[in-house]
């Protein structure tokens, strides 16, 4: 029989994860790309043959997402796969339209074909769009099993934009191995919080290989959080689903891919940022939840900010450094540091765009919606020094620090900084406590520990 030749559309995460659960070994398929979207310089490499396996010892090259007509018709391609997040439907329809009209059939994978089944309990927090406020969420799962002894282990949605052969299977536990494995500022973004607080996180390339590590860590696992990234599903069976949504976007919950996945599969829907969004806004995404997963349990909740230094930013001109992709493929135009700012009364949010070096020119053109605040983009060295030179050249008082990580850790800035941080306050009953203690008693957690 004729293998079918495939296109799989991706972004250096979710596309990996399909072709290994789904494609790899499979002989009625033959997957000739994958090709490359949202992330900066993540084409021109090959998927390698260490981890494509035997049927492709030459590897996948990755191409533009550009090239994707003229690749259908080079490599006589039947279906085209697509696998990134964070795309409004009439976007994801308009590639279907590119593909189709090229000749090859669109598909997309679900949950059946591409989840994996843990041995151990496994809880999943996703959302419905990027910058929801997941890390938060993930975090407050975290501390409230440490604080009954029970050991979690978290796995992240891949970013593996470096030495895939090398990122197979990633650990962290420490802010050493954050240099040692020499991640970009969106993976420090999202692993600093964790190794600060003393847990363990795993991301990687490779999700099988991933989960039995994580499962047999050496410092113990209890039960396996994913912590979701973008607005994708989880790549684990959940046995809790936990799925985040975000007033300041309403409507886009039923919206954007696949977003709505992670909303109707949802045993808990949080409406985060309460406190800073209007009310309409929140009865919008109320209401929402009710008619797409009816039977979940909704929980507000509002993103308290806490800055290390507010006596910095009254009166001052600030310039705000926000997280990345929540800017960009987010689509936000704020985050905790324009919050912080006006809060705090900041007399001016300095426009950053004439100061903007290198990339950091080109991400303002990419996204004309992000006025003046500042994407911390940082996914490799000169990238970095362009964040930096952009700062530095700013004039401005203060710069506040709104990303998840320390960029005084990793950058030189030439101003007095201030950094701002979040975390999840619940002001509904019955919250993730009573949620959790239920999913503990479940699993027969905590007699399992004894």
């Amino acid at each position: 029989m004729k293998k079918e030749n495939v296109i799989i559309i991706g972004a250096a995460g979710r596309d990996f994860h399909n072709f290994n659960t789904y494609f790899r070994d499979n002989e009625m398929y033959n997957v000739v790309a994958f090709t490359a979207a949202q992330i900066p310089d993540i084409d021109g490499r090959k998927y390698p043959y260490e981890l494509a396996g035997k049927l492709y010892p030459e590897g996948i090259p990755i191409y533009p997402q550009e090239e994707l007509v003229d690749l259908i018709k080079h490599y006589d391609v039947d279906e085209c796969v697509f696998a990134y997040s964070d795309l409004p439907y009439d976007k994801v329809m308009g590639i279907s339209a590119i593909v189709n009209s090229a000749g090859a059939n669109f598909k997309l994978l679900g949950t059946k074909s591409t989840m994996i089944k843990s041995n151990k309990p496994v809880i999943s927090v996703c959302a419905t769009r990027t910058g929801t406020g997941k890390s938060q969420t993930s975090r407050v799962v975290v501390e409230e099993m440490l604080k009954k002894g029970i050991k979690v282990i978290a796995i992240r949605h891949p970013m593996p934009y470096g030495d895939l052969v090398k990122q197979r299977v990633q650990r962290f536990a420490t802010v050493e191995d954050l240099k040692k494995h020499d991640c970009t500022i969106e993976e420090m973004e999202e692993y600093e919080p964790h190794v600060d607080r003393g847990n363990i996180i795993y991301a990687g390339v490779d999700y099988a290989d991933i989960l039995e590590a994580a499962e047999n860590d050496p410092d113990g696992c209890d039960v396996i959080l994913w912590d979701g990234g973008n607005n994708d599903f989880s790549f684990y069976e959940p046995d809790l689903a936990i799925t985040v949504l975000d007033p300041h976007r309403p409507g886009h919950e039923l919206s954007y891919y696949p977003g709505e996945v992670c909303l109707r599969t949802a045993d808990v829907s949080i409406i985060n940022k309460i406190d800073s969004a209007p009310q309409k806004a929140i009865d919008i995404v109320e209401n929402n939840i009710k008619i797409a997963s009816p039977d979940s349990l909704i929980i507000k909740a509002e993103s308290e900010i806490l800055v290390d230094k507010p006596e910095l930013i009254k009166g001052k001109k600030v310039l705000v450094v926000e997280d990345g992709p929540t800017l960009t493929h987010g689509e936000m135009q704020i985050g905790a540091g324009t919050v912080a700012a006006e809060r705090l009364g900041a007399t001016e949010l300095v426009d950053p765009r004439p100061y903007a070096v290198g990339s950091l020119k080109t991400t303002f053109e990419t996204y004309p919606h992000i006025e003046n605040v500042l994407p911390a983009m940082g996914y490799g060295k000169e990238q970095l020094k362009d964040l930096e030179a952009t700062i530095n050249q700013t004039d401005c008082d203060v710069v506040i620090i709104g990303t998840p990580m320390d960029l005084t850790r990793i950058i030189n800035i030439n101003k007095p900084t201030t950094r701002v941080q979040y975390e999840l306050n619940e002001v509904t009953e019955p919250n993730l406590e009573k949620v959790l203690n239920d999913f503990i008693k479940t699993h027969n957690l905590i007699e399992k520990i004894k």
